[in-house]
């Protein structure tokens, strides 16, 4: 059960980085709604991570959902806001996203 709410933390953390792209985009009250959805995605991120670290040893713990925000941001990145997706960025995601599997595997929880 942990490592479902470590993921759904990750995911959030792809969120709040989302938030913070667009409000920099924005201005006025959309960047302000923005931000206001990157501190509620950043609170629910954090609660996540924390309930997670009870069971699963943080420093595991820590490494996959920093990685699932990198990667999940690097895609979002990608994908929503045309950064560019050369083969070597693309090659690196790749290989975090396989150390991210691999500390689920060798994980002893």
């Amino acid at each position: 059960m942990n490592w479902i709410l470590l993921i759904i933390g990750g995911l959030f953390e792809v969120g709040f980085a989302t938030c913070l792209g667009k409000a920099k985009e924005s201005t006025g009250m959309a960047a302000t709604l923005w931000l206001g959805g990157f501190l509620l995605c950043l609170t629910i991120s954090m609660v996540l991570l924390y309930k997670a670290t009870q069971t699963l040893p943080i420093g595991t713990a820590y490494a996959v959902w920093t990685g699932i925000g990198a990667v999940g941001t690097v895609l979002v990145g990608i994908f929503i806001f045309k950064e560019p997706a050369d083969f070597w960025r693309v090659f690196f995601i790749t290989t975090l996203i396989a150390s991210i599997i691999g500390l689920k595997f060798v994980s002893s929880h």
